[in-house]
């Protein structure tokens, strides 16, 4: 049945030329029934041709097909052929104009002939029978409405194509700038972020600079305060050195980094400064550490505190006046996890479905990209019963 449909689809002129002769051969067949009656059989049977010709190409030329159409209906009335199964025809040629995204005049024509067939065939071939006025006037109001209801019924299905149409337009748009937008907020989330782990480099550069300084120093006098020095510089190196793999393939160009002091970028112990910063601005915040809490790299530790930080702003942002949140520190053996929820008005589903974007910062496009930067995995949804939650897990792997 799908293959039926699909061929159909596929060749409308064919169907429409099969049901072009299926017409011509009724046609043809009701003027063979009541021959000697009809006068002129012939030009019965040319204006049965052509119509048929109408409804054969009426979907490929349905302005040129109107007017021949209008033409023949023209030489019935003056060549006194009376309407017959042949005329069912001008249903079919108005309908599809008025379908058709074609011009508008051609539209009208359409209209105002069907308005005014049945009022030009009564008059042109008037009853013989005696009917009072109003039975004739009922009977033409009667025969019009069909060629009103084949324009409305075009004019209908035009306009919803019509309006399809310019919705998947502008879906289309829409979707395409978002994508653009999501590849600019991405770019831009790069390049912050190797800013920042930039400057972590460099300030752990600096305390090994300080720390061999200080080993060269106190090498002869305390062999064990220089042995320590050794060890953070070792340690220190290592996780210089992991941040500067985590650089490669980010690509900063038309960037020059002002000459100044680098300083280092927040870390875990300053989630809890940045909690009682929120809570002084009007957010109730449950803050809790679960673990044995340790030194972690320095990606970690920034990507941990921007991601707090970000879940943050987007609660008060979007969870409504009386929200409340909670964050959670969990550390284990090989992984930190974090978990923030808050029991606010939750949030679009644009903020979290194709990446997340809050509308200003894109700040999900953020927490991922800063995850995926240090080999972790991040969730982010709306909670069982409103609100909103992100939960990641970052590994803490060891730096070689």
């Amino acid at each position: 049945m799908q293959r039926l449909y699909d061929f159909i689809r596929r060749h409308p002129t064919g169907v429409d030329t099969f049901w072009a002769f299926v017409l011509l051969g009724f046609s043809l067949l009701w003027v063979g029934s009541t021959y000697p009656a009809v006068d002129h059989p012939v030009a019965y049977g040319v204006v049965a041709l052509l119509f048929g010709v109408v409804v054969a190409l009426r979907r490929r030329e349905p302005t040129k097909m109107l007017l021949l159409a209008f033409t023949v209906s023209v030489a019935q009335l003056v060549f006194d052929v009376m309407p017959f199964f042949a005329d069912f025809a001008t249903l079919l040629i108005i309908y599809t104009v008025a379908a058709h995204d074609g011009p508008r005049w051609a539209s009208r024509l359409a209209l105002a002939g069907g308005l005014s067939a049945a009022t030009l065939s009564m008059l042109r071939w008037p009853s013989d029978a005696p009917d009072s006025a109003i039975a004739v006037v009922f009977f033409t109001v009667m025969m019009t409405v069909p060629f009103a209801l084949a324009w409305v019924l075009g004019d209908s299905l035009r306009t919803r194509r019509a309006y399809f149409a310019q919705l998947e337009e502008r879906a289309t748009r829409l979707e395409q700038e978002r994508e653009a937008q999501a590849k600019v907020a991405v770019a831009a989330e790069r390049a912050r972020i190797a800013r920042e782990l930039h400057d972590v480099v460099a300030h752990n550069v600096s305390v090994m600079v300080v720390q061999a300084d200080g080993a060269a120093y106190v090498l002869d006098a305390s062999p064990d305060t220089a042995k320590q020095a050794l060890e953070t510089i070792s340690s220190t190196g290592r996780q210089a050195l992991a941040e500067m793999r985590r650089l490669l393939g980010i690509l900063r160009t038309g960037e020059h980094q002002e000459a100044g002091e680098y300083v280092p970028q927040p870390d875990v112990e300053q989630i809890e400064d940045l909690v009682d910063q929120v809570r002084r601005a009007g957010l109730t915040v449950d803050f809790r550490v679960e673990g044995t809490p340790r030194p972690l790299p320095s990606g970690v530790e920034l990507t941990a505190y921007r991601i707090v930080q970000e879940a943050l702003t987007n609660t008060r942002k979007h969870g409504g006046p009386d929200a409340g949140a909670s964050v959670r520190l969990v550390y284990f053996d090989d992984g930190l996890g974090l978990l923030v929820e808050d029991d606010g008005r939750g949030a679009t589903t644009e903020m979290y479905e194709d990446g997340g974007a809050d509308g200003r910062g894109h700040g999900l496009i953020g927490m991922r990209e800063r995850v995926g930067m240090v080999g972790g995995t991040l969730d982010a949804g709306p909670r069982p019963g409103g609100g909103f939650r992100i939960s990641a897990l970052l590994p803490l792997k060891p730096a070689h």
